[in-house]
C-alpha cells in the first residue's frame, strides 16, 4: 500500500509546486566550483559604438560552426537588443538589431531587453538554440517609457520563423505574459520585472517542458531597505505562449540587495544556476557573480564560497556581474557585465585558461 501511495504523494507535491527537496552535498558543490571557476580575466570583448551606449546582458550561442551573441544596449532612451558574431569567443563583430524601439503606443515601445531561449544547456555541449513549433524564441522585459528602466516593466515573449543568427526584427506577442499588476502577482514582484531566461526541460521536473527564471523588484516590508531589492522566481509553460507563475515564493533570494539574472547549465546530473548578487550584507557597495545547484530545477543549494567573478580591474572597478557561462574545447568562458568608475558599461570575459589580454577599451566621451 505504501508503494502505491508514494507516486501519488510525489505527484501531488509537484502539482502544488513543492517538489521534495534534495540538497546538493557540500562535496558536490566544491567540485562544481572547481569546474566552473575562471581566474584569468581576458578583458572587454564588447563595448558601445560611442561613450553614450551602455552594453549589457550577453546570451552566447553557436550555429553553423560560428558563435553569436545577443546583448542589450541602452542609449539614453531605453533598451534595444542586438546581435554580434565571433569565430573564437573573444573577437566580436556587431551584426545589427533584433529588437528595436517601436511605436510609442505599444506597451514595450522603449524597453526591449531580450534573452534568447531554449538553448542546449549541456555543459560543454552544442550551445545551439532549439526550435519549438518551428520557431526560435526569446523572452524579454519591456516597457513604454523612455529612460533607464523607466516606468512599468513587464515580461514579454518574441519569436522568429527565420534564422536566429541573422539580424532582423523578431515578432512579439501583442501583450506581456506577466506584469506587476496581475491579479496573481507575488509579493516579491509587485514593483518592476527584470531579466528572464527560458529553458526546455524535457524531463519535465515541474510537470511542464518550458521553465522561466526571472527576477523582479517587490515588497520590502520587514527587511532592510538598501538601494534595491530583487529576487528570482519561476514560471512554467506548455507552449511558450501561455505562462503561469510557479510557487508563491522566490526560488533564490538573499537577506538584502539583488539576487538576479539566472542562467542555467547542466553539469552531469547537477543543474547549475549562475546568477549575480549586489549590495548584500557585508558587500553593500559590490556587484559580483555566484552560483547555486539543484537536482530538480526547483530546490537550490547556494554556494557560500568565493565569488566566481568580482571587481579587480579598471574596466570592472565599479561592478563585475551578470553571467553567461559556456565551456568550449576544454576552456570555460565566463562572460559578464563590466562597469568602470565612470559608469561605462560593456561585456568582458574571464576564462579558466590564460588566453592573454584584450586590447579593447571603452570609448572616450567626445567633448564639444
Amino acid at each position: 500500500m505504501k508503494k502505491l501511495l508514494l507516486p501519488i504523494l510525489l505527484a501531488a507535491l509537484a502539482f502544488q509546486g513543492c517538489s521534495p527537496k534534495k540538497e546538493v552535498p557540500a562535496e558536490v558543490m566544491q567540485k562544481i566550483y572547481a569546474e566552473v571557476q575562471t581566474p584569468h580575466k581576458y578583458g572587454l570583448v564588447m563595448v558601445g559604438s560611442d561613450a553614450t551606449k551602455k552594453v549589457d546582458c550577453p546570451t552566447v550561442f553557436r550555429e553553423n560552426n560560428a558563435w553569436y551573441m545577443s546583448y542589450i544596449v541602452f542609449d539614453g532612451k531605453g533598451y534595444e537588443t542586438w546581435l554580434a558574431t565571433s569565430e573564437n569567443l573573444l573577437d566580436w563583430t556587431t551584426l545589427g538589431r533584433i529588437m528595436s524601439f517601436s511605436d510609442s503606443a505599444e506597451w514595450d515601445a522603449y524597453q526591449k531587453a531580450g534573452y534568447l531561449a531554449l538553448q542546449d544547456y549541456t555543459w560543454g555541449g552544442s550551445y545551439a538554440l532549439q526550435r519549438f513549433d518551428n520557431k526560435y524564441w526569446l523572452s524579454y522585459f519591456g516597457g513604454k517609457d523612455e529612460g533607464y528602466e523607466a516606468g512599468d516593466l513587464a515580461i514579454g515573449i518574441a519569436y522568429t520563423d527565420s534564422s536566429a543568427n541573422i539580424p532582423h526584427e523578431w515578432k512579439r506577442l501583442a501583450k506581456p505574459i506577466f506584469t506587476s499588476h496581475d491579479e496573481d502577482v507575488r509579493w516579491w514582484e509587485n514593483r518592476k520585472m527584470y531579466k528572464n531566461s527560458v529553458i526546455w526541460d524535457k524531463e519535465k521536473h515541474t510537470g511542464h517542458p518550458f521553465v522561466m527564471y526571472y527576477n523582479a523588484n517587490g515588497d520590502t516590508t520587514g527587511v532592510k531597505k538598501l538601494r534595491w531589492f530583487e529576487r528570482i522566481g519561476m514560471a512554467v509553460s506548455d507552449d511558450m505562449v501561455n505562462w503561469k507563475r510557479y510557487r508563491r515564493e522566490p526560488v533564490m533570494a538573499h537577506s538584502q540587495g539583488i539576487t538576479g539574472d539566472a542562467m542555467i547549465q547542466k553539469i552531469g546530473d547537477v543543474y547549475v544556476m549562475f546568477y549575480f548578487g549586489a549590495f548584500w550584507e557585508g558587500h553593500e557597495k559590490e556587484a559580483f557573480n555566484s552560483f547555486s545547484c539543484s537536482y530538480d530545477l526547483v530546490n537550490w543549494t547556494d554556494w557560500t564560497g568565493d565569488f566566481l567573478v568580482k571587481s579587480s580591474e579598471p574596466y570592472d572597478a565599479q561592478y563585475a556581474h551578470k553571467s553567461f557561462v559556456v565551456k568550449h574545447q576544454g576552456v570555460v568562458y565566463h562572460f559578464y557585465n563590466a562597469v568602470d568608475k565612470n559608469g561605462n558599461r560593456g561585456i568582458a570575459v574571464a576564462t579558466s585558461k590564460d588566453l592573454g589580454k584584450s586590447n579593447l577599451q571603452f570609448k572616450e566621451e567626445v567633448k564639444p
